[in-house]
Order: structure tokens, then C-alpha cells, then sequence
């Protein structure tokens, strides 16, 4: 069975703990105001609970009832501030009445004497603040728990544990093992006979988990990013380098956990010097998405830009890379590494509050498909074997309301999941993201005004498991060599091989 990624909780404990109050976190006046649609909520309390069980997010099962019930409160306190307020309202027209009207008149008893109305204003006043901060308090609370809801999973998501299997990408390099005397060896064997990878001095230099690529390595890595760079590029996409480092609120409005499902720390946070105390905290970005998605948060798109859509070239950084065992061995965990990034916004399937009806013509959808070409594309010409797979409800992350992987095969991990590993991700996240980053987009067509864009993001290319997959794949045992794909060459100086010997390594 396989073990759910998305399994993890994104409650507001855990933000607290890596973003929270007690660790500095603090919403500066700046960020953008998130607008989640709370009014849906309330009318679907069923369908939102049911999607936090699907989903794994259990501990939330019960807050769309939660919402109602703090809506019905707040609703109550409308009603009483209302009487309070048409009194106060009265007494601001008899006090300015008073000024007017001459004292004789106020000595008869004609009318309350002004400090009878004062008094009585102030202690309205106070009444009225103290149901104004119950309000403001109500209010926080159903915008936390809205916030923390995952989003609406997609018709297309099956619900449990296992994904379905889509489709296969190129042919199976082993199809009947009993049959083949192929030699296969890990990545970590083969880059250390060939002495492009470094596991050792990384270990001394950063710790478990990071790595140096030597000679052909670095110059593979760069080989991928151009060329994945150069087929998102030819199908329109904006080449983008975003930052690294952006805000801790920016983050937690992209859906993007704070810890796996073993319950570690996914994020570094930057910690700042005593007189940045104040100050807005920071993180480093564990993908482009973060960064990207931010880049228009609080912005105005009009319709005519969309769809827009950006691939980013960043460094990923993740904290905690995975529970010990096979999955941290060499490159396929790893805390820090090259990714292309593909993000971007559309024009929402439906307007004026239809946000998750079966839409009749979808742009979102177009896109999505456009990106799983492109990593289809990808993987086919570098020659790797892969399963493109429909995830489940439980391996959706908060933001997703469709995601589909790729994974590759993977000769050293036939003993964990058959040997496939994940290279690629690809996710729909509906208006969930720009509600939270406040990103709209100017409607022209119909007179509808502004609403939210919808987002997506695909990972083009993630460099360490794309190296992992291509070392194993294309090693030969005879001659102690890897062929590079041809798509590669011609960005690593027309080399078709990374050589080495078998009592040493060698260049090329």
C-alpha cells in the first residue's frame, strides 16, 4: 500500500508551530487580506466535511458545522447591536437638537438635558464596542477554520489510498527480470565510479542529505535545466527566476505544508537578528510555485493577459527530506536542488460565486493538459519508463483539487514500489490560492467584474531525480559508461557519454 504524501495535517497547530505567534510569525499590515468563500461553505457544511475525511484531514471534519454555528452567533450579536445602535443613533440627533434649542426648554423638561445624553451615549458606546470585539473575534475564528479547510477535491480524484494508472511513457527497460542478466546498479554506485557525484565531502561540508555534483554532473544538471527550459519556453511559457526567500505568510496562502506525514519540519525559516524581531519572517522556498504564486498576490490581472503562464528556474529547499530508508539514499531525497517550475493563472471556469460547478468550457483544464504534455515530452526524449497516475484524495496537498504524477522507474528501488519514484508533479488548485493571496482578475466580458484566477503548477523538471533516473537507466556495465540523451548533447558540448574506467574513474 502506498504510504500517502498528503496525509499530513495543515492545521492551525502546526502553522503555529513552524509560522506561529510563539515563533514570530506575524501577519504584517501589507499581506494580502485572504477572501476564501465562506458563504459556499455554510451552504455545503456536508461536502466540506466529507472532503476533510476523503482527504485525510480529519481533524477538520467538523469545522464546516463549526463556521455555521459561529455564523448563527454572529448573526445573534448583529441583532442586538442593532436596537443599541438606533438608540445611539436617536441620541446623536437629540444632542445635536439640544444645542439648538434654548434652555428654557431643557429646564422644563422638554427634552433630556445634554449630560443625560452623553452619559447614555457613552455607556451605548461601551455596549456597542464590547459586541463589536465579540464580532471581530467570531470572525477570526471562522476565517481560521475556513482557511484551514483543503480544497474541494476534483470529480476526477479517486477517493482512498491508491491513485489509477493513466498511461505509460516509453517501454519497460526490464519487462521479464527472470529472463535479463542486465546489471543494474544505484546511482550512487555509479556517480561515485564515474566521480561526478560527492556524497562524502557534502556529509562533512552541510550534513545528511546534500551533495556535490563534479565535472560532468554540474554540467549535466545545467544540460537538463536548459532543455526543459527550452520546451516549456517553444510552447509559450515566460521564462522566470524568481527568489528563494520569501515571506512565512506568502507560504502558508500557497497550501504549502509545514511538516510531512512522519511529523517533520518541510520548511527552513530564517531566523533574523534581534532587531528584525518586528519584522515580517522569511523562509526559504521548497519550490517555485511559492514564489511565483506571490508574484501577483494583491494584484488586479486583466482577463485579456490569461492564461499567463511561467516556468521558473529556482534552488528548492526542504527542511526535513524524508524518514530514513530507501527514499533518502544519494538524490532521491535530498534538502536542497534544481528545479524548473512550471506556474500558472487562468480565467476561472465560472464567475459570480459558481466556483465549483461543472463548468462549460474550461481554460484551467487546457493548461492543465498542456502541462502534462510538456513533462510527457520531457521524460519520453530523455528515455526514462514512466506511469502517469491520477493521485488519490489522500496524496492531494491543501490547495490541489486535481494532481497528477509522474513517476519513474527506478532500478535500485525494485524492492520499494516496484521501482517507481515520482519525478514530476502537476496540480489544479481552482481559486484557492488566489482567494488566500487576494490575486483577482478584471472580468470585461459580461459586465462581471472582478473575481479569483484559478492556478496551476507542474514541476517541469527536478534535477537530482531526473540524474538519479538517467545514471540508472542508461548505465552500461560493459564499458563502465552512461549515455547521455540525445536531447542533452548538444547543451554539454555534443558528449554522448560520461565514461569512466574500471579500476578508476574518467572524464569523457
Amino acid at each position: 500500500m502506498r504510504v500517502p504524501k498528503g496525509s499530513f495535517l495543515a492545521c492551525s497547530a502546526c502553522r503555529t508551530r513552524l509560522f506561529g505567534r510563539g515563533t514570530g510569525f506575524t501577519r504584517p499590515a501589507f499581506a494580502p487580506k485572504p477572501s476564501v468563500d465562506i458563504k459556499h461553505i455554510r451552504q455545503n457544511p456536508g461536502l466540506y466535511s466529507q472532503n476533510c475525511i476523503d482527504r485525510n484531514y480529519s481533524a477538520h471534519k467538523d469545522s464546516p458545522w463549526r463556521i455555521i454555528e459561529l455564523h448563527e452567533q454572529w448573526l445573534a450579536l448583529q441583532q442586538s447591536a442593532r436596537s443599541l445602535r438606533e438608540r445611539n443613533n436617536k441620541l446623536r440627533k437629540q444632542l445635536a437638537n439640544a444645542g439648538s434649542r434654548a434652555d428654557e426648554e431643557v429646564q422644563i423638561g422638554e427634552i433630556p438635558n445634554r449630560e443625560s445624553i452623553i452619559a447614555e451615549a457613552k455607556q451605548l458606546k461601551e455596549q456597542l464596542g464590547g459586541i463589536e470585539d465579540k464580532e471581530t473575534a467570531l470572525q477570526d475564528e471562522i476565517n481560521g477554520l475556513a482557511q484551514d479547510l483543503p480544497n474541494l477535491s476534483s470529480t476526477h480524484t479517486p477517493v482512498g489510498l491508491e491513485p489509477e494508472v493513466v498511461k505509460y511513457i516509453n517501454h519497460h527497460p526490464e519487462s521479464e527480470p527472470s529472463k535479463s542478466d542486465r546489471v543494474w546498479r544505484s546511482h550512487v554506485h555509479i556517480g561515485s565510479e564515474l566521480g561526478i557525484l560527492d556524497f562524502a565531502g557534502a556529509a562533512q561540508t552541510s550534513g545528511w542529505g546534500w551533495y556535490f555534483l563534479l565535472n560532468e554532473g554540474a554540467m549535466l544538471e545545467q544540460a537538463l535545466i536548459q532543455y526543459a527550459l527550452a520546451v516549456a519556453r517553444k510552447r509559450g511559457w515566460m521564462a522566470v527566476s524568481p527568489p528563494s526567500i520569501v515571506y512565512s505568510h506568502i507560504a502558508a496562502a500557497c497550501g504549502f505544508q509545514p511538516r510531512d506525514q512522519n511529523g517533520e519540519q518541510q520548511v527552513y525559516a530564517i531566523e533574523q537578528a534581534e532587531k528584525d524581531k518586528a519584522k515580517p519572517s522569511l523562509a526559504l522556498a521548497g519550490t517555485a510555485e511559492i514564489p511565483l504564486a506571490g508574484m501577483k498576490a494583491g494584484q488586479i490581472m486583466q482577463d485579456v493577459e490569461l492564461p499567463l503562464k511561467t516556468v521558473g528556474i529556482s534552488r528548492c529547499y526542504r527542511a526535513e527530506a524524508g524518514a530514513r530508508g530507501v527514499d533518502t539514499k544519494g538524490l532521491y531525497r535530498v534538502h536542497e536542488f534544481s528545479k524548473v517550475e512550471m506556474f500558472a493563472w487562468t480565467l476561472p471556469d465560472n464567475v459570480e460565486g459558481q466556483h465549483f460547478s461543472v463548468p462549460v468550457t474550461s481554460t484551467s483544464d487546457a493548461v492543465f493538459s498542456e502541462m502534462l504534455s510538456i513533462q510527457e515530452e520531457i521524460l519520453q526524449d530523455l528515455g526514462l519508463h514512466c506511469r502517469m497516475l491520477e493521485m488519490p484524495t489522500t496524496d492531494l496537498g491543501a490547495s490541489a483539487t486535481r494532481k497528477r504524477d509522474i513517476e519513474a522507474y527506478f532500478p535500485s528501488r525494485r524492492e520499494k514500489d516496484e521501482g517507481w519514484g515520482e519525478v514530476t508533479s502537476a496540480s489544479l488548485c481552482t481559486d484557492y490560492q488566489s482567494r488566500r493571496l487576494h490575486t483577482r482578475v478584471k472580468l470585461e466580458k459580461g459586465s462581471h467584474g472582478l473575481d479569483f484566477p484559478y492556478t496551476l503548477n507542474g514541476t517541469a523538471l527536478a534535477v537530482p531525480r531526473v540524474i538519479a533516473a538517467i545514471l540508472e537507466n542508461h548505465w552500461n556495465e560493459d564499458d563502465y559508461s552512461v549515455t547521455i540523451p540525445a536531447v542533452l548533447r548538444p547543451y554539454m558540448g555534443g558528449m554522448d557519454k560520461i565514461q569512466g574506467q574500471k579500476h578508476g574513474t574518467g572524464s569523457y
